[in-house]
């Protein structure tokens, strides 16, 4: 498992670096010579599923390197999009090279955690940083790009310029943490807009006739291991994402709701709790909904870490 952040608001002092946070995959890319393998945040293996990456062994010139970054898919806008992306998913299925030029995917490598074989995770972030910096041969690659990071804004400072530029938020590093496995309050995530990673428990149809999702029901385990509902989202999806989630949805419809506190309206489809969603929100209160969710795309996280969200 690849190092996580903590949601936060962002941290104050000049401890921390400043990296925006894009909006894709999280990934892993091990590099040795001519071989070259992708991960999930999971550890499952993607590699057929974005091939022109193994183009990244070609910017780094072969070097054994591990890189943790995230994968994205820039939309016509420039802007890195998760519903862009969403195209290339699932994963272990082999794009055709019509979709592979149609959406094309980067990686952007914010981390090193191994060169030539020497582990540097016990270095320091701001080390680490300085090594990565030196990891690609090539000024510039069609697949791989080293983001930019601040040392001198503020958190809160880069949070309103991500704010004014209708990006996803930032990420707060501190200079002298270590890369260890998990989540760790030295790395802290600060959104322009709250988000949270619920699992889908249920769905409503568009229509009778069905194919195509209308709405998510989407839930959280609380501190005692049950689920709670937490919201019902139908907005940020495109029309190919609402077939797509009903193709995923369909075959695990099950008679009763996985939930301690079900929703009463007509037409809700129960599932088994399998997938898991990111869900962009304004606010959360104990005890009520979501406040204007929107949806932003499925994740590749496990169900345990789908918590109920923290109250605002």
């Amino acid at each position: 498992m690849p190092m996580l952040a903590t949601l936060g608001r962002p941290p104050a002092g000049d401890d921390f670096a400043v990296e925006v946070k894009y909006d894709g995959q999280r990934g892993l890319i091990v590099v040795d010579g001519d071989d070259v393998a992708v991960f999930t945040r999971n550890g499952a293996e993607v590699s057929r599923t974005f091939p022109e990456l193994a183009r990244v062994g070609a910017a780094v010139g072969g070097r054994r390197v591990i890189l943790d970054g995230e994968i994205v898919a820039v939309g016509s806008d420039g802007r890195p999009s998760f519903t862009r992306l969403q195209r290339r998913w699932p994963q272990q299925r082999r794009p055709s090279s019509e979709l592979v030029r149609e959406v094309p995917t980067r990686f952007l490598a914010f981390d090193v955690l191994s060169v030539d074989g020497i582990d540097v995770t016990g270095e320091p972030y701001g080390r680490r940083r300085e090594i990565l910096g030196g990891v690609m041969v090539l000024d510039k690659s069609p697949v791989m790009t080293v983001p930019r990071h601040w040392v001198d804004v503020s958190p809160a400072n880069m949070l309103e310029v991500c704010a004014a530029n209708r990006m996803e938020g930032i990420v707060a590093k501190h200079l002298d943490s270590p890369y260890r496995p998990g989540r760790s309050p030295l790395w802290v995530k600060s959104m322009v807009r709250a988000t949270a990673e619920l699992v889908i428990v249920g769905h409503i149809t568009t229509s009778a006739a069905g194919g195509s999702v209308g709405s998510l029901l989407v839930a959280g385990y609380d501190d005692s291991g049950e689920l709670v509902l937490v919201g019902q989202v139908g907005t940020g999806m495109s029309q190919r994402e609402r077939r797509r989630l009903f193709e995923l949805l369909d075959p695990i419809e099950i008679p009763h709701a996985p939930v301690r506190n079900p929703h009463a309206e007509a037409g809700v489809r129960w599932v088994t709790p399998r997938y898991v969603g990111e869900i962009a929100y304004r606010e959360y209160t104990p005890g009520r909904w979501l406040r204007h969710p929107s949806w932003k795309g499925l994740r590749d996280v496990g169900l345990a870490g789908a918590r109920v969200p923290r109250a605002a």
